[in-house]
């Protein structure tokens, strides 16, 4: 899938999505409410987003209320990550935090979307740094 650098914002039931695309990741930024009304709707979303090589960092740090059923969102971000070789990881606000260690339910936090580039930076500089060692190798 290809898409502009900005998406324009989606209002949903309660929530406001838009993406973006960066140069080391997607960031994907979800706003307002997140709950049984629109928690579908947001996983197609977001799905949309994820792409084969490029990470994706989930800001919901705008989230004011995060329903205990929306947990299947982030169920779904790391099975379809995972079946794509990609990192992710979240910028949460409380409710979303709170929910989260509620149900105990393992999630790749980052304190800000920074933060979450950085990391995806560091990772690619790890990958590059190990290339030569496989070509070398083989």
């Amino acid at each position: 899938m290809t898409f502009t650098n900005n998406t324009p914002a989606v209002v949903c039931d309660g929530a406001s999505m838009r993406a973006h695309c960066r140069q080391l990741a997607t960031v994907v930024t979800i706003k307002g409410d997140i709950d049984s009304n629109n928690i579908d709707q947001i996983a197609s979303y977001v799905n949309r987003f994820i792409l084969a090589e490029k990470p994706l960092a989930l800001d919901l740090s705008g989230v004011n209320s995060f329903a205990p059923q929306a947990i299947s969102l982030f169920f779904d971000i790391d099975e379809r990550c995972g079946a794509l070789g990609v990192d992710w990881a979240v910028v949460a606000s409380q409710p979303v935090l709170a929910e989260v260690h509620r149900q105990e339910v393992g999630v790749p936090f980052t304190t800000s979307v920074p933060e979450a580039l950085h990391h995806f930076a560091e990772g690619n500089m790890a990958r590059r740094r190990l290339l030569p060692l496989l070509v070398k190798s083989a």
